[in-house]
Parts: structure tokens; sequence; C-alpha cells
């Protein structure tokens, strides 16, 4: 086997020859020349190898170690004796009118599977930006033609198609990421879904969002059979923000140092207290001992804690169930409001005991976007910035 041979069989390029192949400082030139002199004629269907003209074309290829690879190609144009027209040689990796290979293009396609701006792709591959956007603009992710037994949904600071938030909805237990929506308001929501028939809507089984009341409402009427739940994060953070509201104005009735002190101790405060060392504990108790509304807000805090914690579901409801009526009497305004939270979502809390579905991948989701965003320095278009989404997450739809 020649020496040309092993470089073909490198470059992996069917149907042509390697004449010559010239190193320069940053770039590769590698020349080339088809190795049948006869085609088929896209017009006449007939077999034909009379030549008629040359003409040399310069082919964009993937880089190799470390130069770019510049294809320089010897197109050959045949003449057909059958209906007297004009035609070139097809290559399998070279479409018709296009300066760079398929491999390229598909190079690009995966490098942006990650999280990374389309300035930087370009960069990598010496191609100009518009290149880059304009071979991912042939890129399109359609509405999915099915819905999950469970949903989920949530919205995330986009600011793209002149909305501050754009809503994503995920298959939590599939970790899929089914569609990005421009807006986050019922009405839009409510009109994605109608876009479903009654059928399918009636198959999702689990429906998972947040405190949001638009996605609740749109549950309750596009999803009959759906059981509906509030994502725990967003409930127990309730409690936590009543307890830092709390902290937060018992401390402003301290002198500085005292007020110093209680805001660098916050997360001992919110950690459970059982799973502090002793010396954290002590200084846990000796932050309590100065202030009754604190220590009872810690109290209930430690409580729910441990509610949360229980493994039997029907003890736990009745144990939630106790502590909401509990601290409603209480006369601390900051958990008074909070049981008035949970009061006007318990079923969808307690629904949430039931089963381990959360939107924590979700979030995860929002998490990866807002990196994106910030690699990018933000999107304008929708469009673009939906597809860019669907893609990075197409991998996980595909598996």
């Amino acid at each position: 086997m020649s020496f040309n041979d092993f470089s073909e069989i490198l470059l992996d390029l069917q149907g042509v020859k390697i004449t010559k192949v010239i190193q320069e400082e940053r770039k590769t030139l590698i020349y080339l020349e088809h190795r049948s002199r006869a085609g088929k004629c896209p017009h006449c269907g007939a077999i034909c190898g009379t030549i008629h003209d040359y003409r040399e074309q310069r082919i964009k290829d993937i880089p190799a170690f470390g130069k770019d690879v510049i294809l320089v190609l010897r197109k050959r144009r045949l003449h057909c004796h059958h209906c007297q027209r004009h035609f070139q040689q097809k290559l399998d990796w070279l479409p018709k009118y296009h300066r760079m290979t398929n491999r390229l293009v598909a190079h690009i396609l995966c490098l942006l599977t990650d999280v990374r701006s389309f300035t930087s792709v370009a960069r990598e591959l010496n191609l100009s930006i518009t290149t880059i956007i304009r071979k991912f603009d042939l890129v399109s992710y359609p509405k999915p033609h099915m819905l999950p037994l469970t949903l989920a949904i949530d919205e995330f600071k986009g600011n793209t198609g002149g909305q501050k938030y754009n809503c994503i909805i995920t298959d939590p237990t599939n970790h899929q990421v089914l569609d990005i929506l421009e807006k986050r308001y019922g009405y839009y929501v409510n009109g994605y879904f109608r876009q479903y028939s009654k059928e399918e809507r009636n198959k999702v089984k689990l429906f998972v969002s947040d405190m949001w009341s638009p996605y609740q409402e749109c549950a309750r009427w596009y999803f009959p059979n759906a059981t509906r739940i509030i994502d725990k994060y967003h409930w127990t953070r309730q409690m936590t923000w009543a307890f830092e509201n709390v902290r937060k104005a018992e401390q402003k009735k301290f002198n500085k140092q005292y007020r110093i002190y209680f805001k660098r101790s916050r997360y001992l405060l919110l950690q459970p207290f059982e799973k502090l060392s002793p010396k954290q504990q002590r200084q846990v108790l000796v932050m309590l001992d100065v202030s009754a509304n604190l220590s009872r807000s810690h109290f209930y805090k430690e409580r729910l804690q441990k509610i949360i914690r229980m493994s039997d579901v029907n003890v736990k409801k009745q144990e939630f169930k106790k502590w909401l009526e509990y601290t409603r009497d209480a006369s601390i305004p900051q958990f008074r409001r909070c049981t008035d939270t949970y009061y006007h979502w318990l079923p969808e809390i307690l629904n949430s005991m039931d089963t381990p579905v959360t939107n924590g991948f979700t979030e995860g989701c929002n998490n990866k976007i807002k990196v994106l965003k910030r690699n990018a320095y933000g999107f304008r278009n929708f469009r673009r910035f939906r597809n860019r989404v669907l893609h990075i997450f197409s991998n996980q739809r595909a598996a």
C-alpha cells in the first residue's frame, strides 16, 4: 500500500485521490483529484465519461494537528452526449455549491452542544461568526408530538424575544427537556397545551411546578387526570424565608457587633441543629438565648425539618397538619404568613409528599441555560435561543 493510500484512509475522502500536500505555517493544503472519469448525469441518468473542463475549488475541512485544513479539489465537469448538458461529478462528502465538508458542519453542530458561544466556536475553527450562525440556523427542533407521564414546568430569566422570563417544559422522570416557551403567562401556556388532543393530555399523571398560580390553573383545566404537585424546594424555602426574616428583624435591635455576629452565623441557625458539632450547637444556643422570638422561630423551623425527613408518608402528613395549626396561632407574623401560604397550597404540598419527583432536574437545566447566556452575552432572537437550548439537551432527548 502506497503512502497516498494511507493518507486517503486517514482523511476518509471517498472518490478522490491525493496528488500533493503543502504544509504552510498555519494551514495544510491538500490537493485532490477525482478517481473515476465517469459520472451519472443528473438530468437524464446516463453514464458519461467525456470531460468538458476543469476548475479548482478550495474546501474547508476540520482542523488537524493544530492547523487549518484546506482541500484543493480539481473539480471535473463532464459532458453528456444524450442530453447535451454539462454537470459536475458528485462527491458524497461535499454538497452542491458548498465550500466546506459535511463533517465540518457536523463538527460545528457537535461543538454547539456545549454551553459555548458562537464566537468561541468560530474562533476555534477559524470561521466567521455569521458562518457558524448560518449553519446552526439549519437546525430546527419541532414541538414534541407526545407528552410524558410526568410533566414539569418552570420559568427562567431569559431576556429573549422581548420577554424578561421564558418558560421551560421538561420530563423530570426521564431527564428530558421537551420545549422552551417564549412567555410564562397563563394564556400563552394554556394556548400551547391546547394544541394537544384531549387524549394526549389525559395521559399525564404528574404535574410539577412552583407556586406560580397560572401553572397550577393550567394543570387544573388541561390535565384533569394529573396529580398536581408543588416542588418541595419551593414550599420548604417559604419556611426558610420566614425564619430569615425573623432573624433580620431581631438583629436590627442589637448593637453593631451583635448584628455582624448574627449575620455571619446565619448558616449555623439555618442548618438542622442535630447535624451541628457540639461547639456549633453551643454557639446556636447562645444566640437563641438573646431573643425569645428567634428561639421560638428556630423551634418551628427545626420541627418542620424533622417532619420533612420522616419516612412514613401518612405520619408526615399528619404531623405537618399539626405543625400548621400550632404555628398559625403563633404571634410571629412572618410564620403566620408562611402558614397562610401553606394552607393555600395544602393539597399540592401534601401530594408532593407521596412522590420523590421534584423540579430538581428542571432547576439544573435553568442553571445550564444561565451559563449559556453568560457565555454568549445574551440572545435577542428567541427562535435561535430556543433551538440552541434544545440542541444542548438533544443528547439527553436521544438517550
